[in-house]
């Protein structure tokens, strides 16, 4: 029964395996490239960074937060929604407006009392790269196509793992490459040893990207919604109000007080909008576990409300712990892993595509073909069916496949 199962199956796998392969990896070798660009995003803008920071002279006329929020106010076309707490007492301001690719950062010297630079996330080169990763230039659309592509990749890890899984051979299978046969058995070794051998680190880089798509990601935001397992509602603050009573409180309290929370990593003032907004102090660290969220009253400085990472739902931390992974924020370690599995990615798509081409013939896509009198098995079908709910521009783009390849085989197409 079982090698019935296992010939029923194997020909569709490899067949739409290596469909699915070669439609993708092209961009897949772009994505790696782009990707393993990026992991050197903080250390090729620490420079211009470090410059604003930077203070070349101190004088005893320092300007107070509250004045130099004031002065990004009158000198920003942005309006300031957030300051991060310096460092160091002789350090440049860093006030920020704006959130994701609308994110600006604008330095205030608070000796020389003058704006010291601004950089806007979207004119920066490591910008254009992101954007080139996660969207290939092409907006809304190319954001789909990185998205199936991805889809695509999950369906090849899994494909991969069963046309890999040796047959026979023993343990030596998982680690020997035939270097004296073919070269098309050489890079088909070499490509299949990659993708055992990477897979579960490949998953858990799409796992790190595929929440922040367009379809896929809308539906795991509404399970999140649903299920009540992302941030909590106070977290944003939104809902909590100071109450008006005299004079708010100077910027340079809140940033006393935000001091004495000694916050793990860097500590960011999020200032308030409006007579009844509040001051949300929180922390950006690689520590996740670390990761708070308090709202002060800007009259009082009252306490009003605390979040922690206890606080914050499953899938949410889930979320931020694959996105941190996938852009190697962990530490020296996770971005070293991340360089090698950039590589490892981009090698196993350069085999993937050097083994088609051994294998190619002339005047022919040479598709591996499937026996007419062989239907899918029934369980390959609700594997499919599956990931195509799960993915479901996957299962849009095997349908379309499908019509093709039917409509191929009528033409006697080879």
């Amino acid at each position: 029964m079982k090698n019935k199962i296992n010939k029923n199956i194997y020909p569709w796998i490899i067949k739409w395996h290596f469909i699915g392969g070669i439609i993708s990896a092209p961009i897949v070798i772009l994505l790696a490239l782009t990707g393993l660009i990026y992991l050197f995003k903080d250390k090729y803008e620490a420079p211009q960074k470090a410059a604003f920071a930077h203070i070349e002279q101190k004088t005893e006329n320092k300007m107070s937060f509250q004045q130099q929020w004031q002065l990004a106010k009158k000198e920003w076309k942005k309006v300031p929604s957030g300051m991060i707490v310096p460092q160091s007492a002789d350090a440049a301001t860093e006030f920020i407006s704006g959130k994701f690719s609308h994110k600006s950062h604008l330095y205030i010297d608070p000796f020389g009392q003058k704006v010291k630079g601004i950089i806007n996330v979207n004119e920066t080169d490591m910008y254009k790269v992101r954007k080139l990763h996660g969207e290939l230039l092409l907006g809304s659309y190319g954001t789909k196509v990185v998205e199936l592509v991805a889809s695509w990749m999950v369906v090849l890890i899994i494909t991969g793992l069963y046309l890999f899984w040796p047959r026979s051979g023993g343990i030596k299978s998982f680690f020997s490459v035939r270097t004296n046969q073919s070269k098309r058995i050489l890079f088909r070794d070499i490509h299949a040893l990659l993708g055992f051998w990477f897979s579960f680190l490949l998953l858990i880089v799409l796992a790190g990207g595929l929440p922040w798509t367009d379809v896929f990601g809308k539906s795991y935001q509404w399970v999140q919604k649903v299920t009540n397992s992302g941030y909590p509602k106070t977290w944003d603050g939104k809902a909590i109000k100071s109450t008006p009573v005299g004079q708010p409180l100077a910027l340079d309290e809140i940033v006393l007080k935000a001091k004495a929370m000694n916050l793990d990593g860097t500590t960011i003032i999020e200032l308030p909008e409006s007579p009844t907004g509040v001051y949300s102090v929180y922390n950006e660290t690689k520590n996740l576990s670390a990761m708070e969220k308090i709202h002060l009253d800007q009259y009082s400085g009252e306490v009003l409300k605390k979040n922690t990472w206890a606080d914050i739902g499953l899938m949410m931390k889930s979320r931020q712990w694959v996105m941190a992974f996938h852009q190697g924020e962990f530490g020296l370690w996770n971005w070293l892993l991340m360089i090698f599995i950039a590589a490892g990615l981009l090698l196993l798509s350069i085999t993937a595509i050097a083994t088609y081409f051994f294998r190619k013939k002339t005047g022919s896509l040479s598709v591996p073909k499937v026996p007419k009198n062989l239907s899918p098995s029934m369980a390959l079908v609700i594997a499919i069916v599956a990931l195509g709910v799960l993915l479901p521009l996957f299962g849009l783009s095997v349908l379309i496949i499908f019509l093709i390849d039917k409509f191929r085989s009528k033409q006697g197409v080879a």
